[in-house]
């Protein structure tokens, strides 16, 4: 069993930055692949970005490529979600999600744990 905890979300202007940290507890958190999805008022569930156990391999959805990356300190078993030059429609609640498999994916399906989420709230 891992358990997910998100922060870091918050209100910022169109054009800012932020990070959104997740931190994992459980049994061998630190190995598992962990992504970051979104979920927009009235929208599905969205993948963001997802690293591999060892931080060595990273993907990105196109909405947020080249201006978001996804890291891990597994000494810390923390996994961060870096987005620069946000934009209104990146609003949404940002979740974390793991999985035991040591593979990225990008459906919400293919992660069986998940945090509560961490709003993010970008003004124009």
């Amino acid at each position: 069993q891992v358990q997910l905890v998100e922060s870091g979300g918050g209100l910022v202007q169109a054009g800012g930055s932020l990070r959104l940290s997740c931190v994992a507890s459980g049994r061998a958190a630190s190995t598992y692949t962990m992504a970051w999805f979104r979920q927009a008022p009235g929208k599905e569930r969205a993948f963001v970005a997802a690293v591999s156990r060892w931080g060595d391999s990273t993907y990105y959805a196109d909405s947020v490529k080249g201006r978001s990356t996804i890291s891990r300190d597994n000494a810390k078993n923390t996994v961060y979600l870096r987005m620069n030059s946000l934009k209104p429609e990146d609003t949404a609640v940002y979740y974390c999600a793991a999985r035991s498999f040591d593979a990225i994916a990008t459906t919400t399906g293919d992660y069986r744990y998940w945090g509560q989420g961490t709003q993010v709230t970008v003004s124009s």
